[in-house]
C-alpha cells in the first residue's frame, strides 16, 4: 500500500466550547517533510488546532487522519505525535539525559538502558547539549531547556511534532538562533514541523507554508511569499502587521473612503470590502494638496527606530493611526514635525483593494 502524500489530514473538523466556535470546519491536509507556520492573533483557534491533532482535545465533528491512518478516536499516546509545550513541561526533580529520556523508558514495552543511554547520547549531540546530561533543568537555561524540551521529542522518532510557541519564553536574540537551529534540526531529520505563533516575523522566516487563522477557520494557506505579497483577506494584512487598512467601499476603480477616492489596480475577492497597503510602499510628502495617485492627509505622531528601518507614525481624520516604513538602505532617516500635517501617497499598484 503507498503512503499517502500527506502525514496529516483534517476533514470538517470542528470545536465547540459552549458557544463559542474554536475551530470551524476545518479541512486541511500537510506534506511530509515540510515546515509550517500557523500565524493568528490569540484566541483564535491556535492552540485549540494544535491540541485537536494532537489528541489532547477531542472534535466535536470531523475526521483526523495520521499517516493515512484515522487517529480521531486515538489517545494521544497512540498516535504517534511528538508536542513540544510553550512552557516546556519538563520534570524538575529529573536530570537533563533523564528528561530526554522519559518517553523511551515509560512507554507501552520500555526500551532497554543500554539503549536509551545510546540515544540519549546521539539526540543531545544532535541539539547540541553535550556536557548538559547530568545537570537539573534548574540548572540550564532558557535555550538549553528549550533543546532539551525538543530532544525529548524528537528521540520518540515521530514523523509529525507539533510546536505551541515553543520560542515565546526566549529572549530575542536567542529567538533568532533558535529559529535556525529548529530549521535545520527537521531538515536532518526529515520530519514534519507545524509549528504555532503569534510572531508574523517567526511565521513568515520559519514556514515552507504559512497556515493563517481567523476565528477558528483557515484564511489562507500558501508560501509566505504570497502570504506577505497577496494576503487573502483584510485580517491577514492586518495579522501580518505590514499592511495599513481602510474601510470604505469599491467603486469601479477607484476605492470610496472618508479620506476620498483611492485607487487602485488589483482585487482580491473578500466579503468584507477594505483597501490595504504595505508600510514600505508609503512616501511622506510635506506638500498636502492632493496630487497625482492615492493619497491620504495626516499630522506626524512619533518615530521608532528599529535598527535597519524607522518606523514613521501619522495620524489621519477620526484618529486613524497610519504607519510608514523607511528602511535606512535606502537613505539617511528623515524629520518631521510634531503634528504637522503631510500628504501620505504610494503608487496604485501597491494596493491590494478587497471586495
Amino acid at each position: 500500500m503507498t503512503a499517502a502524500a500527506h502525514i496529516f489530514r483534517l476533514d470538517s473538523v470542528s470545536k465547540r466550547y459552549g458557544e463559542t466556535v474554536a475551530l470551524d470546519n476545518i479541512n486541511l491536509s500537510v506534506d511530509r517533510n515540510e515546515y509550517v507556520s500557523l500565524l493568528g492573533p490569540s484566541g483564535f483557534g491556535k492552540t485549540v488546532l494544535l491540541r485537536t491533532i494532537a489528541g489532547f482535545e477531542a472534535p466535536d465533528e470531523g475526521r483526523i487522519e495520521v499517516n493515512g491512518v484515522d487517529v480521531s478516536s486515538l489517545p494521544a499516546h497512540k498516535r504517534g505525535i511528538g508536542f513540544v509545550f510553550q512552557n516546556f513541561a519538563l520534570f524538575p526533580h529529573l536530570t537533563v539525559a533523564d528528561n530526554i529520556g522519559f518517553g523511551l523508558a515509560n512507554r507501552d514495552v520500555p526500551a532497554g538502558k543500554d539503549e536509551i543511554a545510546t540515544r540519549v547520547n546521539d539526540i543531545i549531540k544532535l541539539v547540541g547539549l553535550e556536557g548538559l546530561a547530568a545537570r537539573g533543568v534548574g540548572q540550564i537555561s532558557g535555550g538549553q531547556k528549550q533543546r532539551v524540551a525538543l530532544a525529548r521529542t524528537l528521540i520518540t522518532e515521530p514523523k509529525l511534532i507539533l510546536l505551541d510557541e515553543p520560542l515565546g519564553a526566549l529572549d530575542a536574540n536567542l529567538r533568532g538562533r533558535m529559529r535556525n537551529e529548529l530549521r535545520a534540526i527537521r531538515e536532518r531529520l526529515g520530519v514534519t514541523f507545524l509549528h504555532v505563533t503569534g510572531s508574523e516575523t517567526e511565521a513568515l522566516a520559519m514556514g515552507d507554508r504559512i497556515i493563517v487563522l481567523d476565528h477558528g477557520h483557515i484564511a489562507q494557506f500558501d508560501i509566505p511569499d504570497t502570504v506577505y505579497s497577496a494576503p487573502a483577506t483584510p485580517n491577514v494584512a492586518k495579522f501580518l502587521n505590514r499592511y495599513n487598512v481602510f474601510d470604505g467601499s469599491v467603486s469601479g476603480t477607484s476605492f470610496k473612503t472618508e479620506y476620498g477616492d483611492l485607487a487602485f489596480t488589483q482585487k482580491t475577492k473578500s466579503d468584507r470590502p477594505a483597501y490595504a497597503v504595505r508600510y514600505d510602499r508609503v512616501a511622506v510628502d510635506a506638500d498636502e494638496s492632493a496630487g497625482k495617485g492615492p493619497s491620504v492627509p495626516a499630522s506626524f505622531v512619533a518615530s521608532e527606530y528599529l535598527g535597519s528601518s524607522i518606523m514613521y507614525f501619522f495620524e489621519a481624520m477620526g484618529g486613524k493611526v497610519i504607519e510608514v516604513e523607511h528602511h535606512l538602505s535606502n537613505g539617511a532617516p528623515k524629520t518631521f514635525d510634531t503634528e504637522k500635517s503631510y500628504r501620505l501617497r504610494w503608487k496604485p499598484e501597491d494596493a491590494i483593494v478587497f471586495g
